[in-house]
């Protein structure tokens, strides 16, 4: 879940290299580094603990140019975040490395180095790769021959990226199982581990498949398969924009991406629904067939992604599929029993989160009749690996709490309930109702979202609070449960969701006058029920912050609501997110944490 950004030109590559480390910063921000080749051939090396500004402001003070480097921006798996523990890697002068993912057996590695004389001054498992690579380049490998040798010997999943004074005209970079580009320039080319590292310099990528190892020169690229033989990668022309990175006048990229949920949630829905029905034929050729045969759905998804699917679960179990949704990490380790007629859906924005992935490869074997994607990111690994994929179309979501990705899966996963429910009964006039309830969502966000400053006075009651408990029933537990992680995310507050029912057979021993409590309560069959549980709560002095339902008469005393208008029945869990995104964008304004880049987290998981 590192960020790796790479470059080679007749031209000082130094301020590509530290802008392509902030759109990358998203990935990992405990600290930052550069090895670029100066004017006199030598490696020079500048590492800064924090934020790429911090390295900037390093780099700057030498004066350093050249036209060669690779820089990294981190995020902590093997050591603490420290100076020495940032990337590049370097082995003395000989060669410098940064790499992205995890070398499993790293400690194996590093004793058989430390036995050949080698010292290491880090805790990281990188390093390992950087004194292995020094030795075969001491057996006279040229860099590419030792990229490939070391990369046997790895066990892991990494994209990695190596420079040697030795061999100066290249950069030579490796993946297996987490991603990386090569960005197409003219006279220059580039490598990264995302696209939107490389939009101010190029739309033109090639997506270096699982086991391939390139040779990155300023006249063209090379690229060996996992078999040692020269192959072409298609060079794909990318639809991502520039501007799409920026924050334009927003104080925050989390702020932005929530005011950007009406026209990303019309752009979802474009070219899918006509004249009041599904076109079905706009999710791929090979989806009827597929959907033909489901009589199952399971959903593996991690963090928000699971929560979207959680919500899905209760619209395809009433559409009559049955559909069991798991964590991707946990799934993944378990002998799973797959019913005939199974559909793998598997859901991610990045389409890079390392365990589903891992749990999409594994479930070839498993008797799935195929898999689904439901995916941000058109480049991802998972779109590769998958027999269908739904694109979210939400655009490039930066901020590390996820808003408009969460909002717009949910919006193609109820598109897919209809096309399943075309299969089960669904009749012409119920699926003009389904259709014309996300034709009206864009503009039920947009109302929503004037209520902004009402949330934010809302907001100021949690400055002091160090817990809370956020309640649902039906789809909109799993509601509350987002809405819980978005706010312990960003604001460090720790917030917990249970189900109303579940009140009485635990939680409710937490209530006190301290412990606010967050629920949502639509006008649906479950309202009174909620409600009774409300009423238990007040009854212990907990303070209530409810978002209703113009048409609720809540009849307690001692709350704060917001009145909602318009919600339709099937989209309102969509709804009534929004207000809790803003709830805690707000509150963590106040708390004074970093909104865009909270401790402790990165945007697109790509380890264990």
């Amino acid at each position: 879940m590192c960020g790796i950004v790479g470059a080679i030109s007749e031209n000082n590559i130094l301020p590509l290299l530290l802008e392509g480390l902030q759109r990358l910063e998203y990935r990992g921000y405990d600290s930052a580094g550069v090895a670029i080749r100066n004017n006199k051939g030598e490696l020079k090396r500048f590492r800064a603990l924090g934020k790429v500004a911090e390295l900037k402001a390093l780099v700057e003070q030498s004066h350093v140019t050249g036209n060669l480097g690779i820089a990294h921006t981190r995020w902590a798996t093997h050591g603490a975040p420290a100076t020495r523990n940032a990337h590049p890697h370097m082995s003395g002068v000989r060669v410098a490395v940064v790499h992205n993912g995890i070398i499993e057996n790293h400690n194996v590695l590093r004793d058989r180095l430390i036995a050949l004389g080698y010292s290491f001054t880090s805790e990281t498992d990188t390093e390992v790769i950087a004194h292995l690579m020094a030795h075969k380049l001491e057996s006279g490998l040229s860099l590419l021959a030792a990229v490939v040798e070391v990369a046997a010997e790895l066990d892991g999943a990494y994209a990695l990226a190596a420079s040697s004074p030795e061999d100066a005209d290249r950069i030579v970079v490796t993946r297996e199982g987490s991603p990386l580009v090569i960005g197409i320039g003219k006279g220059e080319n580039f490598i990264a581990s995302d696209v939107a590292a490389l939009l101010s310099v190029t739309r033109r990528f090639i997506f270096l498949e699982e086991g391939d190892v390139a040779e990155v020169r300023r006249d063209g690229v090379t690229i060996y398969n996992a078999n040692g033989d020269v192959v072409e990668r298609p060079v794909k022309e990318s639809a991502l924009s520039n501007t799409s990175v920026d924050k334009g006048p927003y104080a925050h990229y989390m702020l932005k991406e929530i005011y950007e949920q009406p026209s990303v949630i019309s752009e979802t829905l474009e070219g899918r629904i006509h004249h009041g029905r599904l076109l079905e034929a706009s999710f791929g050729h090979e989806t009827t067939a597929l959907l033909d045969k489901t009589k199952h759905v399971q959903i593996i998804a991690c963090g928000t992604s699971y929560h979207a699917g959680l919500v899905a679960k209760y619209w395809f179990e009433e559409a009559g599929i049955s559909c069991s949704v798991e964590v991707a990490s946990e799934y993944r380790y378990r002998k799973a029993v797959v019913p005939d007629g199974s559909l793998l859906i598997t859901i991610s924005q990045s389409g890079e989160t390392a365990d589903t992935l891992a749990a999409l490869k594994g479930s070839r074997s498993q008797g799935y009749i195929g898999s689904l994607c439901v995916c941000n990111v058109a480049e991802s690994s998972l779109v590769r690996e998958s027999d269908v994929s739904l694109m979210t179309r939400a655009g490039t979501e930066i901020g590390v709490a996820s808003t408009k990705a969460f909002t717009t899966q949910l919006v193609a996963l109820r598109l897919l309930m209809i096309a399943l429910a075309r299969r089960t009964g669904l009749t012409a006039e119920q699926e003009k109702e389904l259709v014309d309830e996300l034709h009206a969502l864009p503009r039920q966000v947009e109302v929503v979202l004037q209520l902004a400053d009402e949330i934010q006075i809302m907001a100021a009651d949690f400055s002091d609070k160090h817990n809370a408990l956020f309640l649902g029933r039906g789809p909109f537990y799993p509601v509350a449960m987002e809405g819980a992680l978005k706010l312990k995310e960003i604001s460090y507050i720790h917030a917990e969701a249970y189900p109303a029912g579940e009140l009485k057979h635990g939680p409710l021993a937490l209530v006190d006058e301290s412990m606010p409590v967050v629920c949502a309560l639509p006008d649906d069959p479950l309202l009174e029920k909620v409600l009774s549980n409300l009423q238990e709560v007040r009854a212990r002095g907990g303070e209530l912050f409810l978002f209703s339902d113009q048409k609720v008469d809540i009849g307690l005393d001692r709350y704060q609501s917001l009145t909602l208008s318009d919600i339709y029945p099937g989209t309102a869990p969509i709804v009534y997110s929004i207000p809790l995104q803003l709830l805690a964008y707000h509150v963590a304004l106040i708390k004074g944490t970093d909104v865009d880049q909270p401790r402790n987290l990165a945007k697109s998981v790509t380890v264990e």
